[in-house]
């Protein structure tokens, strides 16, 4: 697996591309629904295989697919203490109401359309509407973009987003599970909404506590407390029904307040970006081509109905923080990547099939549907984001002011 990874980011790094379409792609081949599927002779080029020559998803790749998303956001919390969030507490609400308001509806359009029931519809709408914090992150990062007045919207209206999906996989998991007990779905939502509430107390007062715990010396001491906190928190988080991404981020955002940010950062990078690596090897790991391509005619439509529309709310994000048409360009090119959640809530239907409150075919075709249209969305997005020039420059000359700015 590791050996695959590192030849395909190799291969992008050779051809001037991001590594995370290759990522999922080379996930895809060593699967079990592409490799596992081939005839190939017992031996080949007078080499005897294995029975099984594909990757399965064994519960180390799984869990190293939760790490990737945990290091994600946790890198991403340290990007935003709380001081600087409720600082751009208005922004961030309007930039993130702008993009529910938009997207949300869109993916309940399309979802009735596809599926005729309400509560397929719920689903396809999260899928549709949430953005890929993991992805988005790690393409800020690969771009450089991570420094610029640009990363500022796009991780508001991610906190935004990831709060808002906390509260989301709350309810949609006790309309899928409890056959849409309204007494269960309260108190998912209260369990979430009280453990994110005991996290913001933990980050507003817990910062002198943090200064004490990562005061040394020690390297190796220093990545086991900051990887033991956010691991700790993101399964305690997980136990509660609560997203552990969410989590992780606030995390990050509770460390991002001490002097010790610099040096977690620095220790943790390669481990963030190997589990991440892992994370996007999973998604294409799990995804069945034949599932997705009897899903291909949802997939185009959603495609090319809400790629717009994340453009538009995305664009009108970065002008609700002031920025300029270049800088609000570059936001809403970021902001259509779709990925680890729109995949979580996909699981949701296939939960929904064995509670007996979604039909067999209509969760297969979600399932398919959101693995297709995650790794459409994951590769547009990070292509937009990587080949942005040319937008910004006609956006730029169609709405915007003079800049120089890069």
């Amino acid at each position: 697996m590791f050996a695959s990874i590192a030849a395909v980011g190799w291969l992008a790094d050779r051809l001037g591309q991001s590594v995370i379409p290759f990522y999922i792609v080379i996930g895809m081949v060593a699967s079990e629904f592409v490799v596992g599927r081939l005839d190939l002779p017992a031996e080949l080029w007078g080499v005897a295989l294995p029975a099984e020559i594909y990757v399965t998803e064994t519960e180390f790749i799984e869990l190293g697919a939760e790490l990737g998303i945990v290091f994600l956001l946790f890198f991403l919390g340290l990007e935003f203490n709380l001081d600087r969030l409720l600082a751009r507490r208005t922004q961030i609400g309007s930039a993130g109401t702008i993009d529910f308001l938009i997207n949300f509806p869109a993916g309940l359009a399309l979802g009735w359309l596809f599926f005729g029931s309400a509560l397929p519809a719920f689903l396809v709408a999260g899928i549709v509407y949430i953005s890929s914090s993991a992805i988005i992150t790690k393409s800020l990062i690969d771009l450089g973009w991570i420094a610029n007045d640009e990363a500022e919207p796009i991780l508001g209206t991610l906190v935004y987003e990831d709060l808002l999906i906390a509260v989301y996989l709350a309810v949609a998991g006790a309309l899928v599970l409890g056959g849409g007990d309204p007494t269960q779905a309260a108190r998912s939502v209260g369990v979430a909404l009280a453990f994110l509430v005991v996290l913001v107390v933990a980050v507003q007062f817990g910062t002198p506590a943090f200064e004490r715990l990562f005061a040394t010396d020690s390297h190796e001491f220093i990545v086991l407390r900051a990887v033991g906190l956010a691991v700790l928190v993101a399964g305690m988080a997980l136990a509660l029904g609560v997203s552990e991404a969410v989590a992780a981020f606030f995390v990050g955002m509770a460390l991002a307040s001490t002097g010790h940010v610099q040096q977690i950062e620095e220790l943790l990078e390669p481990l963030r970006d190997l589990f991440a690596a892992v994370f996007f090897f999973w998604i294409g790991l799990v995804t069945d081509p034949l599932a997705v391509a009897g899903a291909a005619g949802l997939i185009a439509v959603a495609v090319l109905a809400t790629t717009p529309t994340k453009v538009l709310s995305g664009y009108l994000g970065g002008r609700a923080f002031d920025l300029d048409a270049r800088r609000s360009a570059r936001t809403a090119l970021a902001m259509t990547t779709r990925g680890e959640f729109s995949l979580i809530i996909a699981t949701l239907a296939v939960s929904g099939v064995a509670a007996g409150t979604i039909s067999g075919p209509v969760g297969e075709r979600i399932g398919g549907f959101a693995v297709g249209y995650v790794l459409a969305m994951a590769v547009i997005g990070t292509t937009l984001m990587q080949y942005s020039g040319p937008f910004e420059t006609a956006v730029q000359a169609r709405f915007g002011e003079s800049s120089t700015e890069q």
